[in-house]
């Protein structure tokens, strides 16, 4: 029953939120307007730009900054107890999170959609600007480099979760087709691609029950997921990295958006199911045993774990703030908000929403977990968690796979066959980290343009003119050949996609620390650098919450509820840094990993000290007004967006 409590509890306590604290911030300090002109209206091209109803942008937000980051960081936290995980996801995802997400959200939506980088520049300094995309660049390539680690490894364990992924795929270009194109209302295709993906969970799990002419159905699938699963790592890194490279390059209302929102259905309607299991075995039990919390409530000093503090705040980061939502909010989502107002339900209820998975992610692994798990033979209880939770290595290596367990015992408990269930978890799973990936693909497509076009060779502006610009709108002075512009490849789509899909294989094709160069070891070289993330990326969360706190300062608006997070965000992450470097890598003679390590402290330093020089002058200041629009009739003729429902 105390699980059942503190899941209603927390739903109770992120609807007040969003209702309170959220709409505080949206009405009274941002000061949303409905009919102010979005990005989408103003720049509309169809491709990046295109004004999307709410619901449809919430499902991409949402699945994007979920990925696998509110499962694996909860699931490794409970080894501190699960008292200190849940008061962190819950407080930190309120006054945190989801404010980091609804303001830089905001400034992007004032801005025409220029990602967090763009806005450091125009608001703190240029210097600043290049100091973040720095960064940015390197979180993002860590990310395209680890996460088809991720999913392949989900692959392995779960390969009844393969077909469903790929399943989704022409599901989605359907939608996006049938929605864009011919403007039909969401509803009946929403409902429509809900019961199609559901019946590819059933069919990845083997179709029970079913024959098929010449024999078994279910027996014919299990082979094919068996020899998909043994595909080595760096086969699966370089087909979905593939597939990244094409969903970023497509118009977004083709691949990105229709997938993220229909995993967005389904995500959430597992989520649902959940909740009725929770149900369901608070009440009647599951399997014949009682669900009940098994975890420690607190412990402070688990075997081969790093300090409580300030390393909890650097594990749990999704599900509580994370950097790398900035680059979503100011990168994709706000390109696609038709309503300013809508950025209250997008940015601050997104992040509510993964609070709330991060919530069950604890109660998966600290409760559900204890009903069973067949690698573990008899051991039930206290016992089986600690069977599975040894030592912070071992944990480190499980991943996902103790949340998809201890989930799927307790959605069995609605009497759903077991098989079933953990097929609908590993999906859950493997879908999330796929949109984490193809977002961050076109993420880093932005930032590989922006820097590009900043390290372009400068032309004179006669010579701007016989190049074919416009000049007095077109920002950004570089030239169009590779003669005058080496890095010009490198400002258009195909080019900068291409450079951050091929760069991120080029890493991930290394084998992974220690481990000698086979065809089963390559694939795993995100590892390298995998330590540096998890604070590097919470440094961005800070760094975010900086221009957020300028924006609002120039404009005299209170930055308090901004500020005290910037703060907290920049200490944590720089001491598990300072720490990581002394206790860890430096011993270990991790010469890569100190390097990098220094070089991250030092950017943070220089960023914050250029802030705080600046600011005594900034109050009430203005940044440069934005440069004119081009004049470009035909946006006023592009295709009606998608959808008609909010």
């Amino acid at each position: 029953m105390a699980t059942l409590l503190i899941a209603l509890s927390a739903a109770v306590a992120y609807v007040i939120a969003y209702h309170t604290y959220g709409r505080w911030l949206s009405q009274k300090v941002f000061r949303l307007d409905p009919n102010a002109v979005v990005p989408s209206e103003q720049l509309r091209d169809g491709r990046d730009y295109v004004p999307t109803p709410k619901s449809v942008v919430f499902g991409h937000h949402f699945t994007s900054i979920a990925g696998t980051g509110p499962i694996v960081g909860p699931a490794l936290a409970v080894m501190w107890g699960w008292l200190p995980a849940l008061l962190w996801v819950l407080f930190g995802s309120i006054f945190m999170g989801a404010v980091h997400d609804l303001g830089t959200l905001v400034v992007s939506l004032r801005s025409r959609g220029m990602t967090v980088g763009e806005i450091a520049g125009r608001v703190i300094n240029p210097r600043v600007r290049l100091l973040f995309l720095t960064i940015l660049l390197f979180a993002l390539w860590i990310v395209l480099a680890i996460f088809g680690l991720v999913i392949a490894g989900t692959f392995k364990a779960f390969p009844e979760s393969i077909l469903p992924v790929f399943l989704q795929i022409p599901i989605a270009v359907w939608i996006g087709m049938l929605v864009h194109r011919r403007g039909k209302n969401l509803l009946m295709p929403s409902i429509a691609a809900l019961g199609l993906m559901y019946f590819t969970v059933w069919l990845g799990a083997a179709a029970p029950g079913v024959e098929w002419t010449g024999g078994p159905l279910g027996e014919a699938i299990r082979q094919l997921n068996t020899t998909l699963a043994s595909w080595p790592v760096w086969v699966w890194t370089a087909i979905l990295l593939a597939y990244c490279y094409a969903a970023s390059v497509m118009p977004v209302w083709v691949l990105l958006q229709p997938r993220d929102y229909i995993n967005s259905l389904q995500l959430i309607s597992s989520l649902g199911l959940i909740v009725l299991g929770l149900f369901a075995a608070a009440m009647f039990g599951a399997g014949g045993r009682e669900l009940a919390l098994v975890a420690p409530m607190f412990n402070e000093n688990p075997t081969g774990a790093p300090a409580f503090v300030p390393f909890l705040f650097v594990t749990i980061a999704c599900g509580a703030i994370s950097g790398f939502h900035c680059l979503v909010s100011s990168g994709t989502s706000s390109k696609q908000l038709k309503n300013e107002a809508d950025a209250h339900f997008v940015g601050y209820g997104s992040m509510l929403t993964e609070g709330f998975l991060a919530v069950l992610v604890i109660l998966a692994v600290s409760a559900g977990l204890g009903l069973g798990w067949d690698k573990f033979g008899g051991l039930y209880g206290s016992e089986l968690w600690s069977a599975v939770y040894t030592d912070w290595a071992s944990v480190t290596k499980l991943t996902t796979a103790p949340f998809v367990v201890g989930a799927a015992n307790i959605v069995s408990a609605l009497h759903i066959d077991p098989v079933m269930s953990r097929a609908l978890i590993a999906v859950l799973v493997a879908s999330f980290a796929g949109t984490t990936l193809d977002t961050a693909t076109r993420l880093q497509r932005y930032v590989v343009q922006e820097l590009a076009a900043t390290f372009a060779p400068r032309m004179s502006p006669t010579a701007l003119a016989a190049e074919g610009y416009d000049t007095e709108f077109d920002r950004g002075p570089v030239g169009k050949s590779v003669s005058a512009n080496p890095l010009v490849w490198l400002t258009n789509a195909h080019g900068a996609t291409l450079f951050a899909v091929v760069t991120a294989f080029l890493l991930a094709l290394f084998p992974g620390p220690g481990q000698p160069w086979t065809a089963e070891t390559i694939g795993r070289g995100g590892l390298i650098l995998w330590p540096l993330f998890g604070a590097t990326n919470q440094l961005l969360g800070g760094l975010a919450f900086l221009v957020v706190c300028f924006w609002l300062w120039r404009r005299g608006k209170p930055i308090w509820f901004a500020a005290i997070p910037a703060a907290f965000m920049l200490v944590m992450p720089g001491w598990a840094l300072v720490e990581s470097i002394r206790t860890e890598w430096w011993p270990a003679k991790s010469y890569l990993l100190v390097a990098i390590g220094v070089g991250a402290l030092l950017l943070e330093v220089w960023m914050v000290v250029e802030a705080l020089l600046l600011m005594p002058k900034a109050r009430g200041i203005l940044e440069a007004p934005l440069p004119p629009l081009p004049k470009v009739p035909e946006r006023a003729t592009q295709p009606s967006p998608v959808g008609t429902s909010a």
